[in-house]
């Protein structure tokens, strides 16, 4: 089992996921109100209306305001297919060992670099907004590695492969669990801020003048050098 806590809007995203995948859930049916389903589970009702926001986006509920017969959250969608695929990953995550989701990590983004350093079609302006982002002065170490963690999902989408996209989608939450984690082992955040936007420009840079080799070395230079300073790994390298 991974050894990095899972927030605890996660653990009701878990929670209502798990319902939904296993059919306790279904269309029509309404979710438990935000102060039952954060004494259920122990947890705050922020951390439950945090994972109503990310069910909603995935198309699977509708919440609605007031006291009425369609208020709260209702389940709209059954995740079939692929939505159903990424949830069961998503899920299982949270379980997964912390080196293998990073050696996995290693594999997945080599091959987005690659890809899109490759396409004669690349397209990375969502990239070079997501950095854009990231320069911007008085970013909390939250809010500037969600926007590193969006800016590698992009990256990923980009890159055309559905199928990747996807796994890197499901492994979100585990990613963004153990990164949020090794802040506090960083002992000069501001100087590693620095590092980090740094290495996203070139990364970025290196795909656009289309310099495959240059891409691969920078983008596992930056996961590797990140988890190592950190403490969150040993030198990981991708598996053959």
């Amino acid at each position: 089992m991974s050894d990095q806590p899972a927030r605890a809007w996660q653990l009701v995203l878990e929670h209502i996921e798990r319902d939904l995948l296993d059919g306790r859930l279904g269309p029509g049916d309404r979710l438990p109100s935000e102060r039952d389903l954060a004494t259920e589970l122990g947890v705050g009702r922020s951390s439950v209306r945090e994972a109503f926001r990310v069910l909603e986006v995935m198309g699977l509920i509708r919440t609605a305001t007031g006291s009425g017969p369609q208020s709260g959250a209702i389940v709209i969608a059954t995740p079939t297919g692929g939505m159903s695929a990424l949830l069961r990953l998503q899920v299982a995550a949270q379980g997964f060992a912390l080196d293998d989701v990073v050696r996995t990590r290693l594999v997945l983004e080599d091959a987005v670099v690659t890809a899109l350093a490759t396409s004669p079609d690349r397209d990375t302006a969502r990239a070079h907004e997501l950095l854009e982002a990231m320069d911007a002065v008085g970013l909390s170490a939250g809010e500037f590695l969600a926007l590193d963690a969006q800016l590698h999902l992009s990256l990923a989408e980009a890159s055309g492969n559905t199928v990747i996209a996807a796994m890197m989608a499901g492994l979100r939450s585990s990613i963004e669990s153990y990164v949020q984690a090794g802040v506090a082992a960083i002992p000069d955040w501001a100087a590693m801020a620095t590092r980090l936007r740094a290495e996203h420009h070139a990364l970025v840079a290196a795909i656009d003048a289309a310099d495959v080799e240059a891409a691969r070395t920078l983008v596992r230079t930056h996961i590797t050098g990140y988890h190592t300073s950190a403490g969150l790994t040993r030198d990981i390298h991708p598996q053959n």
